[in-house]
């Protein structure tokens, strides 16, 4: 296997295409072989992508942003959008856990302490071990940014007693990021962050069901009299987590993955299937070859937005400037490639006539498609964001 070793060769010029394309075949060889053969059997029985997520994490893909004392590959978001984009492909689920894990292992890496990164992080390459967010609350909604629940201090400890509504990897991660407001304050935007060993036995994690992305297990976490230690306290602040969490926009990634399998899966559809009787395919009819052609062009643009604001994180975690001027564009993005993964599972069902509507390919690509426009940010809520921004309102 190539892997790491074949990209540290190549020059890292986030501007040549060459390079661009070395990494994304890198990624997408290593996923052919470790990702794909599991798919079919995790969506059909809800199964958590474990294998391929350990092997992902062996490999190095899960410490893609680390530098080479925590055993990382030390690239950056072009590269990780890249990843995110190839896995979500192969397998929306193993995408979703894949870049959550990236975006909360970033903050530890950026905001923990030297003790905090070798404990939690070294792992992620020596053992497969993933992380996760869990940050949502049910009376908060959407707005993911506030919590209303409280950590209680005791002495050198604090105790922890929350439900969080929606924790990707839930009952799955081998550590969480989690939030919850501080025992000295009730401002509601005042939170803190603490690092969460997966295997203590206050955290129940309830069944997952639902219409698509079976495998990501991202339902209800219960945190009941549950002990940190203030050494497990994050240095960070919710602008920190929010607005300079750069790894987010892997999230982006794996929409535009779904939309790319789509077209893939639709294409192929088309060409093959034959109408004897008309000695045709359905690629010779004009009008599917339109339909088709709508989604690459919408996918080829938003890949290229979503490269274009992967590299501008780059240049500016390189200078050691703030991230989160890029903050708002990410949001924007989501709602487009969202969308895009929607409405390319559905042209792709369309295209495919009575037998998209079987139990198969087409079907999983639009259930799956569906998890992106409720997620957090929800389309809603980050279209008001967006709109009270344009009108000089703050945000909520």
């Amino acid at each position: 296997m190539g892997g790491v070793h074949g990209i540290s060769t190549v020059n890292k010029q986030r501007d040549d295409r060459r390079y661009l394309q070395s990494v994304r075949n890198e990624i997408n060889e290593f996923v052919s072989l470790n990702v794909t053969p599991h798919v079919k059997v995790d969506d059909r029985e809800c199964l958590f992508p474990r294998e391929s997520l350990t092997a992902l994490g062996l490999a190095g893909w899960n410490s893609i942003l680390f530098d080479e004392s925590l055993k990382g590959l030390g690239l950056g978001y072009t590269e990780f959008v890249i990843a995110a984009e190839e896995i979500a492909k192969a397998d929306a689920s193993t995408g979703l856990v894949y870049a959550m894990h990236v975006a909360a292992s970033e903050k530890v890496y950026l905001y923990g302490t030297e003790d905090q990164k070798r404990r939690w992080l070294l792992p992620v390459r020596e053992k497969g071990s993933i992380t996760t967010f869990a940050i949502s609350e049910k009376n908060t909604g959407g707005h993911v940014w506030y919590n209303l629940s409280r950590a209680v201090q005791d002495g050198d400890e604090f105790i922890l007693n929350f439900t969080k509504s929606f924790a990707t990897s839930g009952g799955q991660a081998d550590f969480y990021v989690t939030q919850t407001g501080t025992a000295n304050t009730t401002e509601l935007g005042a939170q803190s962050y603490f690092i969460v060993d997966g295997r203590h036995k206050g955290i129940t994690a309830k069944p997952w069901s639902a219409l698509g992305v079976r495998g990501n297990h991202s339902g209800p976490l219960i945190f009941e009299n549950v002990r940190v230690h203030k050494k497990c306290l994050l240095n960070a602040t919710p602008e920190d987590i929010y607005q300079n969490s750069a790894a987010i926009i892997g999230l982006n990634a794996v929409w535009l993955g779904v939309a790319q399998a789509a077209l893939d899966a639709a294409t192929d559809h088309v060409v093959k299937t034959k109408n004897h009787g008309f000695q045709n395919t359905l690629a010779d009819h004009q009008v599917i070859r339109a339909k088709l052609a709508k989604v690459a062009i919408c996918i080829k643009s938003s890949r290229a937005w979503l490269i274009d604001i992967a590299r501008q994180l780059d240049e500016l975690n390189e200078a050691g400037e703030p991230l989160n001027t890029v903050t708002a564009e990410v949001n924007e993005c989501k709602i487009q490639v969202t969308e895009l993964a929607d409405f390319a599972a559905r042209t792709a069902m369309d295209v495919a006539g009575g037998y998209g509507y079987h139990t198969g390919i087409f079907e999983k690509l639009y259930r799956d498609a569906r998890g992106g426009i409720p997620m957090a940010p929800s389309n809603n809520i980050a279209l008001d964001q967006i709109g009270r921004a344009l009108v000089g309102l703050p945000p909520l």
